[in-house]
Order: C-alpha cells, then structure tokens, then sequence
C-alpha cells in the first residue's frame, strides 16, 4: 500500500483540470447538432448516432482499454491516448460526410478514456487517509468538465462554426497532453499479464469481490436515477405551465453546479463519517431531492431546489463509493475502476432509456417516482455493503 504522498497541489490541479477538459469531449456534440444536420442534411435519427457513437466509443474504452492501466505504465498510456484524442478531432474537423465524423467521434469517446487513468493513477499516489480528499478534487473536475461543456460548445460554434469545436478539443487535448507528460511521475506496473489474460482477470475480480459487486450496483441504481432526470427534464419544461425554449431549459445545467460542491465536500467528510454512512445519507438526500419535484412538479422553485438536493447527493455517493472501491485492490485498480465505471455508465444508460418511458407513461411524476425506485435499490444495495473495505 501507498504510505507516502508523492502528488503535489500543482500536480492535483493539473490532473483535475485535464479530467475537466477531457470529459467535456464526451458532450461537446450535443449542441451543435443542429449545426451538423444541416450541413449533411440528416434525419434526426442519423443526427442522434454522432452522440451514440461517442458513448459507444467511451464504454468500449471502459471495457478494453482501462485494465491497461495496471499493465502499462499510466504516463505512457495517457499520453498515447492524448495523441489519439489529437488525431480523432482532427478527423472530425475535416469530416466530409457523416461516416468519417462518426469514426472520428467513436475515437474522441475511446481516447476520453484519459479521464479514467488519471483517476487510479491519482488515488495510488496518495495515503488512505488523503484518497477522499483527492478523489473529490478530481470528482469536481469532472462535473465541471460535464456541466460546461455545453455552454461551452454552444458558444464556439455560435461564433465560429461547429467545426471549431473540435479544433478546441484538439488544441486542449495537445496543451494537457504536453503538460502531463512532463508532469505526471513515472508509475510501477503490479502486472505482466499479456491483454487477453487482463480482460478475463477484469472480470474474476469482479466475481471474487463480493464488495465491488455491491458498490458497483449501488452506483449504476443512482446514477440510473440521476439519467432519468436530465434526459427527462428539457421535455418537462418545455410544456406548461413553463413553456421554455432550449436555451432557457440548458440554463438548469448551471443549477446542477452544486454536484461541484457535493464532490468537493464529501472527500472531506467520507474519513469522518466512513463511506457507507456517507452514500446512505446523500442517497436520503437524492430521495428528498425526487420528492420535492414530484410532489410539485409545476413549480420552478421547487423544481430548483430537487435538483439542487439531487446533484449534491449523487456526486457525493459518487466520490465515496470510488474511496471504497479503490481500497479493494491497490494492485488492480484500474481494473476495478474499469469494471465499477462501465456499470456505472450502463446503469445511467438504463435510467435514461426508462426515464423516457415513464414520462411517455405517466409525466414528470412518473419519471419521479421511477427514480425513487432506483434510489431505493441503492439503498438496498448499500445496506449489505460491508462496513471496512477490502484491503
């Protein structure tokens, strides 16, 4: 096990900031398909693959990419990565058609993977007790990374064209490259099993670690519940009573801003409280959260406040349940990781898909009482989590 700190404050800024520019490319596409549609002439169908390419993209990286982490040094990896993510954009930016965008943004979602090095890598350079403070700090990249986005995206193709939204990204992708090449430390492998062999390994950790199993469901039932809400939400407001435009629904994106201070806060209170009491306490929060804006689904205030109680509680379960997986194997963790963020990313696919659904069904309510459901399954889950980790 790690007993001596070896990352520094700039370094941590450093890592928190690239997850935060990495993980953006994974939304980046979002608000400028139109701009895209029109310039291919598509159907809203083949629109919507740009976006589906670039998570399908992610989620083969979660599964055959971030086992690497524990066989190949992380330095090197990320920055064969960066180059990947360099040449991906690029791609995109020269796009002719939308067969090569779609290959183009396939590999920006593959490479994004950097986001899910740097988190293992981070956590190993840091004593047990400092682990929930660091993996806040880099938690809280993250959501910002995902909540700006958007906007961010938005803004460049306003002015500039959608385009130019990924020669941002490779020029964001070259700097951070650059920058954690010089920066990051060299790190020792604890593996030489050949590829095939790390896959399969991937999954007997998951079969042998009754605990991973456990965390694992607990985060894809939450995050299953938090999907439901924003794949759900921009369709709500836009019907009475609040009748908002597109512009007017991405604003509850900054509203959402308070899972920055739920990460930041948790890695604080997760050695205080322990990580099992502090997921039990942010999911009653969530649940809260559900209550208030099923209950009073038609009221803007109400609505704000949920969602206020709904970002703080998931990115908070968020960063204690990754304190507690990371302490089942130090000398697996990107292993884990990889396996824990693939169900992750499949529950919140999930909550999404169903969260439409009960909204077709039933309305917002619906889609409320759905996700209380999934909080409720965490909960279960969390209850036969065991109270100390593995080690």
């Amino acid at each position: 096990m790690t007993t001596t700190p070896t990352i520094s404050k700039l370094l941590l800024f450093l890592m928190t900031a690239a997850i935060a520019a990495t993980a953006a490319n994974l939304y980046y596409s979002q608000p400028i398909l139109p701009l895209i549609a029109q310039e291919f002439c598509l159907t809203n169908t083949k629109t919507g693959s740009v976006i589906a390419l670039t998570q399908f993209g992610y989620a083969a990286a979660l599964l055959f990419i971030s086992p690497l982490g524990d066989s190949v040094p992380r330095k090197r990896l990320i920055a064969i990565l960066s180059i990947l993510l360099v040449l991906s954009s690029l791609l995109a930016v020269t796009a002719p058609n939308l067969t090569v965008l779609l290959i183009g943004v396939f590999f920006i979602g593959l490479s994004a993977n950097i986001t899910q090095q740097l988190i293992p890598f981070a956590a190993s350079l840091v004593t047990p007790k400092e682990k929930g403070a660091t993996l806040g700090t880099l938690m809280m990249g993250l959501t910002l990374g995902i909540l700006l986005s958007r906007t961010l995206s938005g803004s460049v193709a306003e002015y500039f064209g959608w385009r130019a939204v990924f020669v941002m990204s490779a020029l964001l992708a070259t700097i951070f490259g650059l920058l954690l090449y010089k920066a990051l430390p060299h790190n020792t492998v604890h593996t030489n099993l050949k590829y095939t062999q790390l896959l399969k390994s991937t999954f007997v950790l998951f079969k042998k670690h009754r605990s991973l199993q456990i965390f694992t469901f607990a985060g894809a039932s939450w995050f299953a519940a938090f999907n439901a809400l924003w794949a759900t939400l921009a369709i709500h407001v836009s019907h009475e009573p609040f009748n908002y435009n597109a512009q007017q629904a991405g604003l509850f994106g900054v509203i959402a801003l308070a899972g920055v201070i739920g990460a930041k806060s948790s890695g604080k209170w997760v050695n205080k409280l322990g990580s099992k009491s502090l997921v039990k306490i942010a999911l009653f929060i969530i649940a809260i959260g559900f209550i208030i804006t099923g209950v009073y689904a038609n009221i803007l205030t109400a609505l704000i406040i949920g969602i206020i109680l709904i970002d703080f509680g998931v990115f908070s379960a968020q960063v204690a349940n990754q304190v507690r997986v990371f302490s089942i194997d130090p000398n697996a963790q990107s292993r884990i990781n990889g396996v824990y963020m693939l169900g992750y990313y499949l529950g919140g696919a999930l909550g999404s898909l169903a969260g439409v659904k009960a909204y077709q069904y039933y309305a917002w309510p619906g889609v409320a009482c759905l996700s209380i459901g999934f909080v409720l399954l965490a909960l279960t889950f969390n209850y036969f989590a065991p109270k100390q980790q593995e080690l």
